[in-house]
């Protein structure tokens, strides 16, 4: 295994978290923000200290490549034992197989905390994460069409999930 640690995201890390995701908003059509968004906006969606939903830096040797977690997926109860799952790495480490090593961790975290089904929420024309995902058991469950707009580009949005139960085959 690739020399990767993970440490839980402190407010304080906010900072560091942002310069990652504004690539992607800036440069990429993984997220659907298309202005640099602040520490206060990325804390509303990336769980900061909180019991159940976690986030992490991912480390590699001594070098921050990314970041990682699961949050809530709705707010209401009912939707507990379900988490939203994203993860993105720095320019220049994709492609390196660290995607399947991140996955494949936080899904353990996110079992023992409780969660029985993860959903990975893609943009459709985002071929590599739809293709890691893939190649980590997750499923196609859904596929919104056209339902944002990007860089003068129409986009769909695809659903995939993985149950605690594929987890264990």
């Amino acid at each position: 295994m690739q020399n990767i640690s993970f440490i839980e995201i402190k407010y304080s890390d906010l900072q560091i978290v942002k310069k990652i995701y504004d690539h992607y908003i800036l440069n990429s059509t993984a997220t659907f923000y298309t202005e640099p968004v602040t520490e206060d906006e990325l804390s509303q969606f990336i769980p900061v200290d909180h019991e159940k939903y976690k986030s992490y830096l991912v480390k590699k040797d001594e070098e921050i490549i990314g970041f990682c977690y699961f949050g809530q997926y709705k707010k209401r109860q009912a939707y507990d034992r379900t988490a939203e799952i994203s993860l993105y790495l720095k320019h220049g480490f994709t492609g390196k197989g660290l995607g399947k090593i991140i996955l494949a961790w936080l899904e353990k975290v996110a079992l023992d905390k409780g969660i029985a089904v993860l959903i990975g929420i893609i943009s459709g024309d985002n071929e590599n994460s739809i293709r890691l995902f893939e190649k980590c058991g997750y499923e196609k469950c859904g596929h919104l069409k056209q339902v944002g707009e990007k860089f003068g580009k129409i986009l769909d949005v695809v659903y995939y999930q993985k149950t605690e139960a594929s987890n264990n085959q």
